[in-house]
């Protein structure tokens, strides 16, 4: 969507009815569309980094507080952020405005979760309705696979959309979509932790502040427990946020390889792309299942996950031609499966109450 308003702006100054010489217009449209993926990748490191700071820290407070107050507040926190971020495109997409002004409601999204509050209070949401292990992983890996469906149909559907439509629609039916969500997410959601009764809420008040509560929760979530436990969570989050990065670091810079030289996708083989990716998600949630009901380790299925995307993003960096692009994004076909699994470890070893955090 940053690459397509950008489009939008860049080409409403090129006049069709002026006659240039073949061989100019062609340099003409490579050194435009040079500049477009150029301003499209500054869009997304502005707002990237702008952003990240102030969701990690709401992040870290919100998911934390749902621990007391019940996990629907991080769920209903980010979809009001994301409906206003959306509400926002639309607006600049429809009068055609700067596009840099998008940033402040990303940074206003950011204020409100995020969508890593969105999902951490999700999965919060599972293991508080989870008893055993095998239960966690196997329900935080379903809902990952639903996710990844539901994120191809859409990218399929929005590729059709944006050539037939433009960008006011598809911005239109998101925040219908949203507020939709907004709506089942406040009245018919049921809360999983009821919170405190004001009683209790007035008698912590004088003693701690909120805010001096969540973090010293979050201090016992990593000072308490023995040594070994404490060991594995460290380790296990060294190795979440690691595979992270690559992860989501990778996948991002696909879609803009994909634009560009050598392969010039459009945005119709982008959404083919996405649609395939989709397949990620299911035969990720089809690898755990399996894996899991054979008894292989944890540890083992995490490190077959993170060998498929190294594989694959080894293979997307020598993609010359559009066929071997899609072999090289097939090749992550278990590259999902460490997220659950290695949530599911950390929820194990942190008590119910302390999910949240």
């Amino acid at each position: 969507m940053h690459a397509g308003v950008i489009q939008r702006q860049n080409f409403k100054n090129v006049c069709p009815k002026t006659r240039i010489p073949n061989c100019i217009l062609v340099s003409l449209l490579l050194q435009l569309k040079l500049f477009k993926s150029k301003q499209a990748s500054l869009f997304s490191l502005y707002t990237d980094v702008l952003c990240t700071i102030p969701s990690l820290v709401v992040i870290l407070l919100l998911v934390t507080y749902s621990d007391r107050a019940g996990r629907k507040i991080t769920i209903i926190m980010p979809v009001i952020g994301m409906l206003i971020n959306t509400l926002a495109y639309l607006t600049v997409s429809y009068f055609e405005l700067n596009i840099y002004l998008l940033i402040g409601s990303s940074i206003l999204s950011a204020l409100c979760g995020g969508l890593g509050t969105f999902l951490g209070g999700c999965f919060a949401y599972i293991a508080d309705l989870c008893d055993t292990c095998r239960q966690k992983t196997l329900r935080m890996a379903g809902v990952d696979m639903m996710i990844g469906v539901l994120a191809g149909g859409a990218s399929i559907s929005t590729g059709y959309f944006l050539k037939t439509a433009g960008f006011n629609w598809p911005f239109l039916t998101s925040a219908l979509i949203l507020c939709l969500s907004l709506i089942y997410a406040v009245f018919v959601l049921e809360e999983t932790i009821k919170p405190p009764t004001d009683a209790v809420i007035i008698d912590l008040l004088p003693q701690r502040s909120a805010i001096k509560q969540m973090v010293c929760g979050v201090y016992q979530m990593l000072a308490g427990g023995s040594r070994s436990c404490k060991i594995a969570l460290a380790l296990l989050i060294v190795i979440f946020f690691s595979f992270s990065f690559g992860y989501i670091g990778g996948v991002s810079m696909i879609t803009l390889y994909e634009l560009n030289k050598p392969l010039c996708w459009t945005e119709i083989l982008i959404g083919y792309g996405s649609a395939l990716y989709t397949s990620v998600f299911l035969t990720s949630f089809v690898g755990v299942s399996l894996f899991t009901y054979c008894g292989v380790p944890q540890l083992l299925i995490v490190l077959l996950g993170i060998l498929s995307l190294a594989i694959s993003m080894v293979m997307t960096a020598f993609a010359k031609t559009t066929s071997f692009m899609f072999i090289a994004i097939a090749s992550m076909l278990l590259s999902k499966m460490p997220f659950p699994v290695l949530r599911s470890m950390m929820s194990e070893i942190i008590s119910k109450s302390e999910q949240g955090e």
